[in-house]
């Protein structure tokens, strides 16, 4: 599952890290600038914030819980 997301400032991704660290499964930022695990932190910094980025999470997991805490950072339309 692939779906926007969208990430202001260090306060945003401190917040995307804490709630993706508690999931068993993969879960991935992809941008231009390159991809990173969204539960490294140091990983996170990397990104250009000013770009577009995607979350991108396995098919296979049940991702409802993990979608409904990322909501506010979610672009779902």
């Amino acid at each position: 599952m692939i779906v926007p997301i969208k990430v202001k400032d260090v306060k945003d991704i401190e917040q995307i890290n804490h709630i993706v660290s508690r999931y068993d499964f993969d879960i991935w930022i992809h941008g231009k600038s390159g991809m990173a695990d969204a539960k490294s932190i140091l990983g996170l910094f990397v990104l250009k914030l000013s770009e577009p980025l995607t979350l991108v999470v396995p098919d296979d997991v049940n991702y409802k819980k993990l979608f409904k805490e990322l909501e506010p950072f979610l672009v779902i339309g």
